[in-house]
């Protein structure tokens, strides 16, 4: 019997995507095809490391070749991983090393954004990702608290006559925040020009290189800083953080309607609904809702976008930020979990949008990724 390239071809392409809809053939997944009499191997390059779903998709393509080809055959498959970029349009042609820019924000303060922004770039970059955080937050940066670093101060050249300054690197991620520059006992009296200047200069003078993800801590609510970030940068799309009760979501709603006018027009890539339930460590079966039930679930539905994560409200999770080793740094906790279910639903959003960037339905893909549903 002779295997051809071509019969392994056409097997592959009855394997689909179960995000993108599309199989993995036409996706351009597929690369190095070699055939050895009854050997066949090839790469599989997924659109994320976070895919959870890789095992799956190799199982399955391994099961294709076997049916439609022959049951002879023996498949070896190398996995890997090619980040889609996924930038929208703006006015300043700034990050172009940068695929994707993703904003965490929060109609309103307390909800636990700044948290939430930190474990989702660690949990990235143990993926494997390339990935920078900026603390945007001008008037109450909280970046350098949470990883240790008060005392910190970046290092900053010439270049070229113009000042250039590298981001500081600790656990696996490049960070930067107006924290380092600033007096973190003096408040910041700054008018709202002010302030955009400043936090442009965290882009335009910092020297961030190649990343997968480039994710941006925003300050609570919508205003001046908002609205810098999206007229400035090629921003990928944008994950709400709320709590689950009603004065949470209302503010949550406001926020994705914001980003979703006409004139700023980011992809709402999801909804996270921190400090869900508590789990007392001596009865893990059982789940209080302190601040409601499914508040978060019920809001995702209602916008048409999907649920990314649910976090519980632990104990730890405070503590660790204060210390300055975030709760995803050891990572096998339930929490640390949660985070990296996060890390995974996020990553398949964004390769979503790029994949259907001119024609994504959203609707469809309310309920978020289907390796998780």
């Amino acid at each position: 019997m002779t295997i051809t390239k071509e019969q392994i071809i056409n097997a592959l392409k009855t394997v689909m995507d179960p995000d993108l809809h599309k199989d993995l053939v036409s996706l351009g997944m597929i690369d190095d095809i070699l055939i050895d009499g009854k050997n066949v191997s090839f790469k599989l390059t997924l659109t994320t490391p976070a895919c959870p779903l890789k095992e799956k998709l190799k199982n399955d393509c391994i099961q294709a070749i076997k049916t439609l080809v022959g049951q002879e055959i023996n498949v070896d498959i190398e996995l890997g991983a090619k980040i889609r970029a996924n930038q929208q349009p703006a006015k300043e042609n700034l990050l172009p090393e940068v695929k994707n820019i993703v904003l965490v924000a929060s109609g309103k303060g307390g909800v636990g954004k700044s948290t939430v922004a930190v474990n989702l770039a660690i949990s990235l970059a143990k993926t494997g990702a390339k990935v920078g955080l900026v603390d945007a937050d001008i008037y109450g940066p909280s970046i350098p608290l949470m990883f240790n670093l008060t005392e910190h101060h970046p290092e900053v050249y010439e270049k070229e006559g113009l000042t250039r300054i590298l981001p500081v690197e600790k656990y696996g991620i490049k960070l930067i925040s107006i924290g380092f520059f600033v007096d973190p006992e003096k408040a910041l009296i700054w008018r709202g020009p002010m302030a955009s200047n400043a936090l442009k200069q965290l882009f335009t003078d910092v020297e961030w290189g190649q990343l997968d993800y480039l994710i941006i801590d925003t300050p609570p609510g919508t205003g001046d800083i908002h609205l810098t970030l999206v007229q400035t940068l090629p921003i990928s799309g944008v994950a709400i953080v709320t709590t689950p009760q009603e004065v949470a979501l209302a503010d949550a709603r406001k926020a994705i309607n914001m980003y979703r006018q006409a004139g700023i027009n980011v992809p709402v890539l999801g909804l996270i609904e921190n400090m869900s339930y508590f789990t007392p460590a001596e009865l893990p079966e059982n789940k209080y809702y302190l601040f409601g039930k499914e508040g978060g679930r019920r809001l995702a539905e209602e916008m048409k976008t999907p649920l990314l994560s649910q976090i519980p409200i632990v104990q730890g999770i405070c503590d660790s930020g204060d210390n300055g080793e975030p709760i995803t740094v050891k990572g096998s906790s339930p929490e640390a979990h949660a985070y990296m279910h996060l890390a995974e639903q996020l990553s398949c959003q964004l390769s979503i949008w790029s994949a259907f960037k001119e024609t994504v339905d959203v609707e469809k893909h309310s309920g978020g990724c289907n390796c998780h549903n």
